[in-house]
């Protein structure tokens, strides 16, 4: 993803595993120590590198190294959502899915990289709403192909807006996830993911007793 300082210089395959070594020491050191504590001669120690080769590749200092991070743990989003993000063919590829979301918050708990590192390059400047944007993007159109798959084999119904329903697919997510981040509670992201994909399938979900 392009740094947001211009076009990205070409780089040998030494070169794109320096620049990648430094990109995960740093997500390791904000894993660590948050965003504020983490500082480039924390990032060069954990690294092995020189400060002048942190601005060889990072030339707009540790702002274009978090937004190089950041870019890194949208990616992880979406990795971590795979095999079944990208053939959701089948009802059973939906509930891997689901699972799959609900495992990888789980694992994260109330800490979310992505969050603290978006916070810390300001939530409303245009390199964060950008790669966000990206994020986002990309999600939703994964999510869309694998509604309209499920159209063309009959299974979803065909007039049902592929496009808004990946986006509150997307959404639920995202609530269930901040809701996580608050309480430390996955119930909500699970509920949200539940009752999406029974809307999705036209059924009536389950009750469960209250308190259950």
């Amino acid at each position: 993803m392009p740094s947001g300082t211009g076009a990205a210089p070409r780089l040998t395959a030494k070169g794109s595993a320096t620049r990648r070594r430094i990109v995960e020491g740093a997500a390791d050191e904000i894993r660590a120590r948050g965003a504020a504590g983490t500082t480039l001669d924390d990032v060069r120690a954990r690294t092995s590198t020189s400060k002048s080769q942190i601005f060889h590749y990072f030339p707009g200092g540790k702002e274009e190294l978090l937004l190089a991070v950041g870019a890194r743990e949208a990616e992880r989003v979406l990795e971590d959502q795979e095999p079944y993000l990208s053939d959701l063919g089948t009802w059973q590829a939906w509930e891997a899915w689901r699972d799959a979301v609900v495992r990888r918050y789980e694992q994260q708990g109330v800490n979310c990289p992505l969050g603290v590192l978006i916070t810390e390059l300001g939530g409303t400047t245009p390199a964060a709403q950008a790669l966000i944007g990206r994020l986002i993007g990309q999600w939703q159109e994964a999510l869309r192909t694998g509604v309209r798959l499920m159209q063309d084999r009959g299974e979803v119904d065909a007039l049902l807006d592929a496009d808004r329903t990946a986006a509150a697919l997307v959404a639920a997510v995202q609530g269930g996830v901040t809701i996580l981040m608050s309480t430390g509670r996955i119930t909500h992201l699970e509920a949200a993911l539940d009752m999406s994909l029974h809307l999705l399938r036209g059924t009536a979900p389950a009750t469960h007793p209250p308190g259950t």
